[in-house]
This record gives structure tokens, C-alpha cells and sequence, in this order.
């Protein structure tokens, strides 16, 4: 008889497209979010939190990714509830909550939510499928002054965050100027919506990649087609040169100031009611901006800026980090975007037949967080905890009894909980958690009613630059009376910022 074969272990890998947060990664995150938080309070905003999956009809499909499965969005089939995903944003979520509650909720209702958010795209280079979105949207503000309060609290949230004026510019358009742009183009037939959606969609996507693939990337998507360098075709809008001429036009059809951008557009809608309503939208914007103390050194009126998601109706906005970093192959580019959003007045209108008027802005915040690391603009991260060393197992209730005194005090600390025996080890773990004390307590010290407290920080430094006489002169180990421990080790966390 064959000897059966054992089960291939599994392997420990993260699934592709994924990543792991460690402690100093949740931290920063944490830390953010609560400082984006409290400008969104400020600004009168509530916070929601919504589940991580929705029924697929809730979803509806608005992603670009309409080549992926599921068109981008992570499903499947639920006995009882039918098809089901993972969110793809915290906005399809807040349309289905205002339809489900709209009745006891205020209106306008003005909310701010974050947390993971997954698609089911292409993985690549900082590219993710579960990453981090943090929103405020307004729910039942028809006038063009949600979307200004929005631009404004966006660029309020950028300089609290750690990105200064200079280094992040508001870039706002309207979908409705892109809508008479299509109808001038002859893309978009006002009496039958539904007629050339499908070209209309492949220009939205192609009018997105600008920063990515350039006006000749653009330009291809809207004709033919596109193949890029790994042999990937994606087939173009088929539009003929003098159509896709027209949306080039739109997209460069930015001024000097405000009032040139908004008689370019003007030129580019003609007859367009559709298009005149954007760019009368679009001015308002800009007269609100400045209403606020918002110049166009922080945010301007972009025909560029169109968005990737299928359901904005009006403005549309985005916030680009205009500072250079190094990329991989050591050359200087542009961080580009880190948030989005825009007005989507059809949204809740699924679930009620009614139109409800929303706008609304996501941070995209794991990039935010890797913009201000590249620029060294986050704070260190916090040190670990005071180690409580074992040097005897019999009295372990001794050393539970110090840390649990040190955390009454406020101050992290944790029993080392491994084998004791190579004291070294002790040390070696305390290294890893960058602990800034460890206090230890042998038998002699516990019958003397003492307790040595050893300066870990200040043991590295002499270590690593002092001679051996140096270091017998400093203080890096002192010992203390047992009821001493708590100020004892306090004053050497006031000292290195522990």
C-alpha cells in the first residue's frame, strides 16, 4: 500500500495586492486620522461607520475597473442575503445609509467616516487592493456651497495633517463641463443618455491617466487604442482626431487665473445648457473659495481633474501634493494625487427615486501617510515599553507587581514573558521593542529592598561613542530603593522623551 503524502504546509506569504501593519505603521495611521477627524468635527461633521460588506445591488457599479472580475469589486454569493461585496469606497455605503435612514436623519446630514476600503484591481508598485479612506460628505445640500465648504475643509486638513501651503494644490472641475465638451464633441446625445455610454466611460478613464500617460497616452485611449510597454492592449473610445481634439481642448483649457479658465470653457461648451450650467457652477465655486481665505495658491479651477468613478453628476475635485520625491530608480517626480471626490446628486436616488444632492471628499490616507514619510515630516515613532526583567521565575508575582505600579503611573510597561535564563536575551528583546528602560531585580536587590533601573538609551550612546572609562563614569545603570522605582524611571523618560 502507498504511503499516503502528508499535506504541503502553507505558505506564509501575504496574498498578492495586500500588505501587514506593524505597530509604528498603526500608530501614524492613528494619529492622522484623529488629527483629520478633528478638523472634520470643526467643520460640523458626524462620524458613521458603516459594515465592510454590502449587497452588490447597494454597490451598484460605478468602479473604471470594468476588465476585472466583478468589475473591481471583491464578491460573492450569501445564502440568505444574495450577492454581496467588501466595499470599494465609504461613499456607495453613506447613499444606501441616507436612503435606509432618511427619515430620522437631520438634513442636510453631514458625516465623516474611515477605514479599509477593497478593490479587486491590477496590483502594483504602492498599489494596493485593501487600503485606508477617510471621507466627509454632505447629504441634502443642493447649492454649490457644499462643494466650496468641502475644497476649503480639504485644504484646512492637508496644512493640520503636516503638508504646508506650497506643497498641495485643490484642483476642482465639473462633470457637467465635461458633459457639454462630449455633447460639442458629439459623444453625448442629450435626448438619449444611454447612447455612446460605453465611449463615454472609455473618455472619463482616458481623461484620468493624464498625469500617468501624457497627452499622447490620452489621446490614443480616445482613438484606437492604447497598448503600453508589456504588450497590454486597452481598446480606446474610437473617437475620429477631430472629436478627440475637442476633449484635448477641455483638458488644457486652463488660465492664468479663475476668470481666463472660466472664459476658455466658456468658448469650449458653445450651446451646450448642459455645460454652461458647469462653468456657471465652476465660477461660483471660485467666488466661495475666496469667500473663505481659500486662494488659488491652494486650490484652482483644473478642466484636467474629471475622476475615475462613474456616479459624479457636478464638481469634481482632488488634491495633489505638488513637492518631488525620489522614485525608485532615483529620479525626481511629483507625488501626485492623495484625495478625491466630488457632487453625486443621482446617488441616493437609486433606492428612493428621488434625487437627493450629495457632494462629498476621501482621503486616501496610507499615501498621505507615505507622502509626509518621504519628506520627513512624521513624527518619531513613540518608544516601547519599559521591560520589567526576570531574574528569578519564583518571583514572577514580584515583577508583575512593578510594571502593574509603573502603568497605575502612566507609563507603558510589560514583564519580559520569555525564558528568562540568558539574561542577554532580555536585553537583545528590550533592543527590539526600542525599549528606553529595563528594571531589574535580583535576589540580592529584592532582600535589600532595592531595584536596579538601567538607562537603555543612554547606554547605546556611551556605548557606541565613549571609552571603557567613560562608561564606568556614567549613569546608564543606577540603583534605587524599591518605592523609588516610579520617579526613578519617570525622570529618565522625561529625559529621553519616552
Amino acid at each position: 500500500m502507498a504511503k499516503q503524502k502528508k499535506a504541503p504546509r502553507p505558505k506564509a506569504i501575504t496574498p498578492k495586492g495586500f500588505r501587514d501593519y506593524f505597530g509604528a505603521d498603526v500608530v501614524e495611521r492613528n494619529a492622522m486620522l484623529a488629527t483629520i477627524a478633528e478638523t472634520y468635527r470643526l467643520h460640523g461633521f458626524e462620524p458613521l461607520e458603516t459594515s465592510a460588506v454590502e449587497t452588490v445591488e447597494a454597490l451598484g457599479k460605478f468602479l473604471p475597473d470594468v476588465d476585472r472580475p466583478n468589475e473591481g469589486v471583491f464578491a460573492w454569493e450569501d445564502d440568505d442575503a444574495g450577492w454581496v461585496a467588501l466595499r470599494y469606497d465609504l461613499t456607495a455605503p453613506l447613499a444606501r445609509v441616507a436612503a435606509q435612514y432618511r427619515n430620522d436623519l437631520p438634513s442636510p446630514y453631514r458625516r465623516y467616516a474611515m477605514g479599509p476600503v477593497w478593490r479587486n484591481e491590477k496590483p502594483g508598485p504602492g498599489r494596493f487592493r485593501q487600503f485606508y479612506q477617510c471621507d466627509a460628505d454632505t447629504v441634502g445640500a443642493p447649492s454649490v456651497a457644499a462643494d466650496a465648504e468641502i475644497c476649503g475643509m480639504l485644504a484646512s486638513t492637508l496644512e493640520a495633517v503636516g503638508i504646508p501651503r506650497g506643497d498641495y494644490i485643490v484642483r476642482i472641475n465639473n462633470r457637467k463641463v465635461l458633459n457639454g465638451v462630449m455633447e460639442v464633441a458629439g459623444v453625448l446625445n442629450p435626448d438619449d443618455p444611454t447612447q455612446f455610454e460605453a465611449e463615454r466611460g472609455i473618455v472619463l478613464r482616458a481623461i484620468d491617466k493624464l498625469d500617468r500617460l501624457g497627452p499622447d497616452g490620452v489621446r490614443a485611449l480616445l482613438g484606437a487604442g492604447r497598448e503600453d510597454a508589456s504588450g497590454d492592449f486597452t481598446e480606446g473610445a474610437g473617437l475620429s482626431a477631430d472629436q478627440a481634439e475637442t476633449v484635448m481642448a477641455f483638458m488644457s483649457a486652463r488660465g492664468d487665473n479663475a476668470g481666463q479658465t472660466v472664459a476658455n470653457l466658456r468658448a469650449l461648451v458653445g450651446p451646450s445648457a448642459t455645460g454652461s450650467t458647469g462653468v456657471d457652477e465652476l465660477d461660483q465655486i471660485g467666488t466661495l473659495l475666496a469667500a473663505q481665505g481659500v486662494g488659488e495658491d491652494r486650490a484652482v479651477l483644473d478642466p484636467s481633474v474629471v475622476r475615475g468613478l462613474g456616479y459624479y453628476t457636478g464638481p469634481v475635485f482632488e488634491a495633489e501634493l505638488t513637492f518631488e520625491i525620489m522614485d525608485e530608480k532615483g529620479r525626481p517626480r511629483q507625488f501626485g494625487s492623495v484625495s478625491g471626490g466630488g457632487r453625486y446628486d443621482d446617488l441616493v436616488k437609486r433606492f428612493t427615486g428621488q434625487q437627493v444632492p450629495a457632494t462629498g471628499i476621501s482621503i486616501g490616507v496610507d499615501r498621505l501617510l507615505a507622502a509626509l514619510r518621504a519628506k520627513g515630516r512624521l513624527e518619531q515613532a513613540a518608544p516601547g515599553p519599559v521591560i520589567v526583567t526576570v531574574m528569578d521565575r519564583d518571583r514572577m508575582a514580584d515583577y508583575q507587581r512593578m510594571a502593574a505600579e509603573l502603568r497605575a503611573a502612566g507609563m507603558r510597561a510589560e514583564v519580559y514573558l520569555g525564558n528568562p535564563k540568558n539574561f542577554g536575551n532580555q536585553l537583545k528583546y528590550a533592543d527590539k521593542r526600542q525599549s528606553p528602560v529595563a528594571v531589574i531585580q535580583g535576589a540580592d536587590e529584592a532582600a535589600a529592598g532595592k531595584v536596579q533601573i538601567k538607562d537603555l538609551v543612554l547606554g547605546a550612546q556611551i556605548a557606541a561613542s565613549a571609552s571603557l572609562e567613560e562608561w564606568k563614569s556614567q549613569p546608564a545603570q543606577q540603583e534605587v530603593d524599591l518605592a523609588d522605582l516610579v520617579p526613578a524611571v519617570r525622570a529618565i523618560l522625561a529625559r529621553t522623551g519616552g
